[in-house]
């Protein structure tokens, strides 16, 4: 009986439907959050500290750079919202048929876009 070796996945060339990106995407966004929690507890302590930390932080929050990072954790924060209450859903059997699982996909990024357009528009403004 012959080996049969396992199959060699080009990950890049699975096209994967909806859902399973907003899965990817609801992991990405966790992993984002998480690594971001330690730069705003320096950047919390730092305005703690005296006038002068405090006036440094606020002007290192005007840079461009640091509030593109803010819209992308915005992103994230609103896109593991609003897919971690998709699957809270699935969990409890609700939309869970393959229509509902699309569409509910199409309305988690919709909406996480849109709030990340809409609050990223203010903090630009």
């Amino acid at each position: 009986m012959a080996r049969k070796r396992p199959m060699y996945l080009n990950l890049f060339r699975i096209k994967l439907p909806l859902p399973g990106i907003v899965s990817f995407l609801h992991r990405v966004s966790g992993a984002l959050l998480f690594i971001a929690i330690p730069l705003f507890l320096a950047a919390l302590q730092l305005t703690l500290g005296s006038q002068a930390d405090f006036d440094t932080v606020t002007q290192g929050f005007e840079s461009p750079l640091v509030k593109l990072v803010l819209i992308a954790l915005l992103w994230g924060y609103s896109h593991h919202f609003f897919a971690g209450l998709r699957f809270i859903a699935m969990d409890m059997g609700l939309g869970v048929e393959l229509a509902k699982t699309r569409r509910n996909s199409w309305l988690v990024m919709a909406s996480s876009l849109t709030l990340t357009a809409i609050t990223g528009g203010w903090l630009l403004w």
